[in-house]
């Protein structure tokens, strides 16, 4: 049976520093699913996740994040479970309830090229 392995050893501790975040966890189920949650100390708390063709970041407020992270890990695995890829009817719902944003940096964080 499968199960949410926490994967968080395999990042250095310099990997796990991004811009203002610190990856607190990250797990993944079955290599198909993504779930890993950064604390900040200047503004709100990051979980990002990804499913398939579905990734993205759900800003959230420190006390909430945890309980934000499990929430997501379960809908996504009763996704997983029904359907082996996420369908277009629960990537607009999920995305909707859970305000996903795609930040732009999410693919390549030119920062330090123009010296921010």
């Amino acid at each position: 049976m499968n199960t949410w392995k926490n994967v968080t050893g395999f990042f250095s501790e310099d990997d796990r520093h991004y811009k203002n975040t610190y990856m607190e966890i990250s797990e993944v189920y079955d290599e198909k699913i993504e779930v890993s949650s950064f604390s900040s100390t200047e503004g709100l708390h990051e979980i990002y996740f990804s499913f398939g063709i579905m990734f993205g970041i759900i800003y959230i407020e420190r006390e909430k994040a945890d309980s934000e992270r499990q929430e997501v890990k379960k809908e996504l695995l009763e996704e997983y479970r029904k359907h082996n890829e996420p369908t277009s009817e629960f990537i607009k719902m999920f995305c909707e309830k859970h305000k996903v944003c795609i930040p732009n940096d999410i693919f390549f964080d030119d920062s330090s090229l123009l010296d921010f």
